[in-house]
């Protein structure tokens, strides 16, 4: 008969301690040690790390690697952010907010996968958050009826393993790792220790039965993956599903790919019978556009590879009471509050007594400093309350001096535009190699008070 004894398990870095004490010697945190038993000689029980034969080193000239034993998703959103399809053997995280569609881009690409020509890729959906029936309904509403779809309702780690070798999948997906346990270990589900040794176990198994692993994980209130750090560093591949809960957009991001790039970004719209592929995003983004008027400008930005065209507004207003508020929605709040010390400091207007409100339509992110001139010019546009063009588009970095520096891709960004009707472009000198897109007139605009002088003053 297996015996057991008692350890503490800290809940918050997952050591284990042989007495109870009110803080844990090795994270520090107080009060953070739970009581658990450890059977010990528990017949059947398997290494926690990977197992597997032993390997004998050879030359890499003799390993035989081929690209087309990717597995096509059949979504080619998620194909272009994996760089060409699923790896088998391979770990993939896919993670973001709650409420956001990762289980339904998962139900989605399950779909997808099964409904091969050939009907050798079988998919084996495993859930530990909603019953059978319950993934069954939506599975209706999104139209999923693929005969190689199996679907798995279970937490225990064992019993997904039994399900695995019993049928025999191209691709595995569990929804989500937070909820799968493993009766061995001393801690609860979603806990530090079960994240990481469950993970560890599952990966284990897809490389030794050759099955692509795609899992979904929870997200913390900062946005980072919930669990150890080293999650992130144990799969193959990272992926974060981003997007507002008031907007249709959805962006699929690639954080980490060992097998392509990580430049490549996938555009998704969430409709009610699921997610549908986006071919044009500027033209949904701009769809919607107005009339010209003050504070409006358009931004020529690159998500990877993709040109984007994204509309940005800013309202800028005199402070009624107190200290001048920052607001921004989709805009780096430091960009904001330095782009406005640029623009008071080198051109004069005097930015430190208002409010500024600034938002990026659509709810898509402007990152990097690709935005930085069509967010100055719509600072400037709102506060001389004169509107741009409407046929002029924007690409350029602005430095603190006012100067306006280029940004790669500007020819890519330039012939989105051109393609999608814009006439005008202003940028940086020095941006384009040619004379640009034909029909387009171009305006190389060295500093911020040029932009002032030519279009807003």
């Amino acid at each position: 008969m297996a015996k057991a004894h008692t350890v503490f398990l800290c809940l918050e870095c997952g050591s284990t301690h042989e007495r109870y004490m009110g803080r844990c010697p090795d994270c520090g945190t107080f009060n953070s040690l739970s009581e658990h038993k450890i059977k010990e000689d528990k017949p059947g029980r398997t290494a926690p790390r990977l197992s597997g034969e032993k390997s004998e080193a050879v030359p890499i000239s003799e390993i035989e690697a081929r690209e087309e034993d990717r597995i096509a998703s059949g979504l080619g959103e998620v194909d272009r952010v994996l760089g060409g399809g699923l790896v088998p053997g391979s770990g993939i995280l896919l993670s973001g907010e709650p409420g956001i569609g990762k289980s339904t881009l998962l139900l989605q690409l399950a779909n997808s996968v099964s409904k091969t020509e050939d009907g050798k890729n079988r998919f084996l959906y495993v859930t530990g958050e909603e019953s059978a029936v319950q993934v069954k309904l939506r599975a209706d509403r999104l139209g999923v009826s693929a005969e190689n779809l199996w679907l798995l309702s279970e937490c225990d780690l064992e019993a997904i393993e039994q399900q695995v070798k019993a049928t025999s999948p191209a691709v595995v997906g569990i929804d989500s790792i937070q909820t799968v346990r493993w009766d061995d270990l001393p801690a609860g589900a979603g806990g530090v220790v079960q994240v990481r040794e469950v993970t560890s176990r599952l990966l284990a198994m897809a490389r030794k039965e050759g099955f692509a692993l795609v899992l979904v994980g929870h997200v913390t209130k900062d946005g980072t993956v919930a669990g150890p750090r080293t999650l992130e560093h144990m799969v193959d591949g990272v992926l974060q599903f981003e997007g507002e809960r008031g907007h249709s957009l959805r962006i699929l991001r690639g954080l980490k790919n060992r097998f392509g790039s990580t430049e490549e970004v996938g555009i998704f719209e969430m409709r009610s019978d699921g997610l549908s592929e986006v071919e044009n995003p500027s033209g949904l983004l701009l769809s919607d556009r107005s009339v010209s008027s003050p504070g409006s400008a358009t931004a020529a930005i690159l998500e990877g590879t993709r040109p984007l065209l994204l509309e940005v507004q800013a309202l800028v207003s005199a402070a009624a009471h107190g200290s001048p508020a920052r607001k921004c929605s989709g805009i780096d709040s430091a960009r904001l509050s330095m782009l406005a010390a640029v623009l008071e400091k080198r051109l004069g207007v005097p930015l430190g007594g208002c409010d500024i409100h600034a938002n990026v339509v659509g709810g898509v992110k402007l990152r990097g400093t690709a935005g930085d001139l069509a967010l100055a010019a719509s600072l400037l546009s709102s506060f001389h309350d004169r509107p741009l063009p409407r046929d002029i588009v924007f690409a350029g970095e602005v430095g603190l001096l006012g100067e306006v520096r280029p940004v790669p891709g500007t020819g890519q960004r330039l012939e989105e535009s051109s393609r999608l009707g814009f006439k005008t472009a202003c940028v940086a000198p020095g941006s384009l190699e040619g004379s640009g897109p034909t029909g387009m007139k171009i305006h190389e605009i060295p500093e911020l008070s040029q932009l002032a002088r030519r279009f807003v003053e």
